[in-house]
């Protein structure tokens, strides 16, 4: 099962490389044509959460490993997490921000490498780490002002954070950050070395093409629902059915339906909230990522518990 993994990612980190240089190639094309927040949330909604739209399923496997017979305990506690976090933002807006970088550039480490590693250690962590951070990094090099403007919208107002964000303005610095990023590939690249690792750097350079060329939003919104999302729902549909890849999909997307269609209208619903008091694209912008913020924490804290109590 692993060696189809292996087989079926390669073959979509070569897809998505080409999709990245074509969605480029049609927006510096057209120089008027512009991709919508709008457009950005549909997708996010549809493919980018339903990577996580099997939590409730896991959930019950930690129910029965942990003894807990109610299950609907687990749904209590997942949504006051997610809960927490938002009203966690509202009154710690840096201290949130912070941490969610931190923790999504080890999760889009973790889960876009992880396949690929079979003695897993301590020091894994911080090459995730390092690794995922150029989702960060690389919209900072390219479009610093767009990304700083977007914190901005995330009701971040400390002064002494954006003193620190001006110090790393210079080019200098973020060049140094991306070099360590790349290092962290070129380990994993060495690190139990097969053909079927140079998919990093296909990874890697499909991220940059993205963020040198298109909005931060854009930029993200492609690498987060056609290479994170869908590399976690292919170990899924996997996990699903060992023998055949077709009826795992088709069972993926019939467990991932319920909670995706959930999540996108809790979504839409905050939206027209916030729609009240913000421009639409702001109000989309501050859904969208302070959304992922609520979803990313719990969704880690369960894939955590699971891969500790397997151990």
């Amino acid at each position: 099962m692993h060696s189809l993994i292996n087989k079926i990612n390669f073959y979509h980190s070569i897809i998505f490389f080409l999709f990245s240089c074509f969605v480029v190639l049609i927006v510096n094309q057209f120089e008027n044509l512009i991709i919508s927040p709008v457009i950005c949330l549909f997708l996010i909604l549809s493919i980018g959460i339903s990577h996580g739209a099997l939590d409730n399923q896991k959930g019950k496997k930690l129910s029965q490993l942990y003894n807990i017979k109610r299950s609907y305990l687990f749904y209590i506690i997942y949504s006051l997490i997610g809960i927490g976090i938002i009203i966690f933002w509202l009154f710690f807006p840096t201290v949130s921000l912070i941490l969610f970088l931190v923790v999504a550039s080890y999760h889009f480490g973790k889960e876009d490498t992880e396949f690929l590693i079979n003695n897993k250690n301590i020091l894994n962590l911080i090459f995730y780490f390092l690794k995922g951070s150029l989702i960060i990094i690389a919209p900072l090099i390219f479009h610093f002002v767009e990304t700083i403007n977007i914190f901005k919208l995330l009701l971040i107002e400390n002064e002494k954070f954006y003193l620190f964000l001006n110090f790393i303005e210079d080019k200098s610095i973020l060049i140094f950050a991306l070099s360590i990023s790349l290092l962290s590939s070129i380990y994993y690249f060495l690190k139990d070395f097969k053909i079927v690792n140079i998919l990093i750097f296909l990874d890697f350079f499909s991220i940059i093409v993205l963020n040198y060329f298109l909005t931060p939003l854009v930029a993200f919104t492609v690498y987060f629902c056609f290479l994170h999302s869908f590399r976690h729902s292919i170990s899924l549909i996997t996990e699903l059915d060992k023998n055949s890849f077709k009826i795992g999909a088709i069972t993926f997307i019939k467990k991932a339906m319920p909670l995706t269609v959930l999540t996108a209208i809790l979504y839409v619903l905050s939206l027209y909230f916030l729609s009240n008091f913000y421009q639409l694209n702001d109000a989309i912008l501050k859904v969208i990522f302070i959304g992922l913020a609520s979803l990313t924490f719990p969704h880690i804290l369960l894939e955590y518990l699971l891969e500790k109590n397997e151990k």
